[in-house]
């Protein structure tokens, strides 16, 4: 038993409404198609009338089945593409984000490299020649050796206002000595026993206090702004 397609089964109605307008129009008297054209009408096409019931009912579940493939066809190629589309944007925003993450890496490493190189090129408070006195010029160029670049001007800033560079300076009230104002000035014996004479030494102990209490001399300047002592 074959099956009719949709098409068929519209243009087989849409012949039988015309063989019935065309006996209709006979009756009424007006023209009448010549029994050539419907006879060769008539073979080209079915008529639902002329299907039995039962295939009748198949010709429309035919229909139905078709339409309902199309849109789930339709749906299925919908849903492909808006898969695809958000696929697209979730790999570009992944793109991104790795990219993001390297070149912020790589800039940690080159901070990182800069300041190992800094601290590389400072010197230790031992290579430096004892003197009987020091000028502020020669504490300050002492200093410039010793403390990283980076923190060289937070470290002068504080030292600015504790002692004026002054290596002897000495608190008459509380007893803090020297460049840093290390209180009492005896703790900068753990740098070395020269403290009260070498402002390498002081400068040693007063960046090692600075690391350890605020992370660095800027971090130590911060704290001073704040609170005019450290």
């Amino acid at each position: 038993m074959s099956r009719i397609s949709v098409r068929g089964f519209a243009v087989a109605s849409a012949t039988a409404v015309t063989t019935v307008g065309a006996v209709v129009g006979v009756a009424s008297g007006s023209t009448q198609p010549s029994n050539d054209n419907l006879e060769a009408t008539a073979a080209d096409t079915t008529l639902l009338a002329d299907i039995p019931m039962g295939q009748q009912a198949q010709v429309q579940v035919s229909s139905l089945t078709q339409q309902a493939d199309a849109q789930a066809a339709a749906a299925d190629a919908a849903a492909k593409k808006s898969a695809e589309e958000a696929a697209r944007i979730s790999a570009a925003k992944v793109a991104k984000a790795k990219k993001e993450a390297a070149e912020e890496k790589a800039e940690q490493e080159r901070e990182a490299k800069a300041a190992r190189a800094s601290r590389d090129s400072v010197r230790e408070a031992s290579t430096f020649s004892a003197k009987s006195s020091y000028s502020v010029a020669e504490v300050q160029a002492i200093a410039r050796q010793m403390i990283p670049a980076d923190q060289f001007q937070c470290f002068s800033n504080i030292v600015d206002h504790e002692s004026s560079w002054n290596y002897q300076a000495q608190n008459a009230s509380s007893g803090a000595y020297g460049l840093v104002q290390a209180l009492p000035g005896s703790k900068m014996s753990s740098a070395g026993a020269d403290w009260q004479t070498n402002p390498a030494t002081q400068i040693k102990w007063g960046l090692n206090y600075m690391n350890s209490r605020y992370d660095s001399p800027c971090g130590a300047w911060s704290f001073w702004q704040a609170n005019s002592w450290y």
